[in-house]
């Protein structure tokens, strides 16, 4: 979302909460601690993309498992970072790789590390199925040491089916005090429990036989967390579009780790002097998320944009136009940006439901930079792509290899990417940036 930001805020937020770095702060220390506004946190604390962390403590060492914020069909690895500071911090690079997975292909999110027994597991989620024909879901690795290498334990996904209608992804696991570990996950506004048994790699059952507990608090959107504190347990996960300003993270407490939870407040939202949201600022348009999409009505020009201000890059996503007879595609390079179909600065490459690609550039109007045709059927998802180095751009469909549209225009040499259409309605997925290929 960085590449993917559609969850897991929570994860990293909760973590800190239940112990793990204000364990290091007594109340005589707190109160010594420099002050800083939120516009000098000094982040990020290492190079790269990344998205998703979480954290564990491994004898007396921090780790951060995050997600690789890569193209989608380049998510094919998990890095870890460790540190005895918090400020020196080490790489371990491809802790975890699809090449020890015979069944994930793409699309390695969320960490979840845990250590039981002397071994060190780490759960993911792989290949973003949409429906329970695909394969992916959420799998388990294992190591004998933090770094790594994991190992597939299972050799299938330990959770590959919607349940309750949970996406399977976004799992945290929780060891209570009598030593039961749960599994908490789900997207597409379900959350589920599930016991996992002392292996730590096959699923036990509740009282009542069942396996699939469904603890869906008001407004859960996806990334819960399970921490537990003074006898109490705090489930929080991230809600709110994340596309937009009222992405945030939120609470509830319960005397069980199973629930029933109910919702207390939120303990993050927007601070402007970060970010807006996850990172996206809408101009004109009616946007919204709904089934792992981001959808926007027909309109003459609605943009999204990051705050990013990129030169070079590779920029993807699943593009879906759904009516009208304009197009839907990529921005990128943008400047000045306001409400209208040509309002802003920079590039344009859009895909039409009749098949035509275009690409072109904006500044107040429209210059027509290229064309090409492809194949489209009615309704259908296009992977598009974009590269853009110095003033080379060109843009791909479906075929990754072989370029739609190939120029050169060094017009504008940077600014944000993002998201448009016009004159037609349309759905975004698996959006991605990353460094130029």
């Amino acid at each position: 979302m960085p590449v993917r930001s559609t969850g897991f805020v929570a994860k990293c937020w909760a973590a800190l909460l239940s112990g793990g770095l204000l364990a290091m702060l007594s109340p005589s220390t707190a109160v010594a601690l420099p002050e800083y506004s939120t516009a000098e946190a000094g982040n990020p604390f290492v190079d790269g993309w990344y998205a998703d962390p979480d954290i564990a403590i491994y004898d007396g060492k921090y780790w951060v498992f995050p997600t690789a914020s890569k193209p989608y069909a380049e998510q094919t690895h998990l890095d870890a970072f460790s540190s005895t500071d918090l400020i020196h911090w080490t790489k371990h690079s491809n802790v975890l790789t699809t090449a020890d997975i015979t069944w994930a292909k793409y699309a390695v999110w969320a960490p979840a590390p845990v250590e039981r027994d002397g071994k060190y597991y780490l759960y993911f989620a792989a290949n973003d199925i949409q429906n329970n024909s695909q394969l992916g879901g959420i799998g388990v690795a294992v190591a004998d040491r933090p770094e790594g290498p994991y190992k597939d334990a299972l050799g299938k996904p330990l959770i590959s089916q919607f349940h309750n209608g949970a996406q399977p992804i976004d799992q945290d696991v929780f060891i209570d005090d009598d030593g039961q570990a749960y599994m908490y996950y789900g997207g597409w506004h379900h959350n589920n429990v599930v016991k996992l048994n002392p292996d730590m790699t096959s699923l036990g059952t509740f009282d009542d036989g069942s396996t699939y507990k469904e603890i869906t608090p008001e407004n859960y959107v996806e990334g819960s967390y399970m921490f537990k504190r003074n006898g109490k347990y705090y489930l929080m996960w991230s809600e709110g579009g994340w596309t937009g300003p009222d992405y945030s993270v939120s609470y509830a407490m319960s005397d069980s780790p199973t629930g029933p939870f109910q919702k207390i407040d939120k303990v993050l939202a927007q601070d402007p002097a970060v970010a807006k949201g996850s990172g996206h600022k809408t101009y004109g348009g009616t946007w919204s998320v709904a089934g792992g999409r981001y959808r926007v009505g027909r309109d003459l020009g609605a943009k999204s944009l990051l705050d990013t201000n990129f030169a070079d890059f590779t920029y993807d996503a699943d593009v879906t136009v759904n009516s009208g007879a304009g197009d839907a595609g990529l921005t990128f390079r943008v400047t000045k940006p306001s409400v209208g179909p040509d309002s802003y600065s920079g590039y344009y490459a859009g895909i039409s439901p009749s098949g035509k690609v275009v690409l072109g550039r904006a500044n107040g109007s429209w210059t027509e930079l290229g064309t090409a045709r492809t194949s489209v059927a009615p309704g259908s998802t296009h992977r598009m792509r974009v590269t853009a180095v110095g003033s080379s751009i060109k843009v791909f469909v479906d075929d990754m290899k072989t370029p739609k549209i190939s120029v050169s225009d060094g017009t504008y040499a940077s600014g944000a990417n993002g998201l448009r259409v016009f004159n037609t309605a349309a759905s975004f997925d698996n959006v991605a940036i990353g460094s130029a290929q």
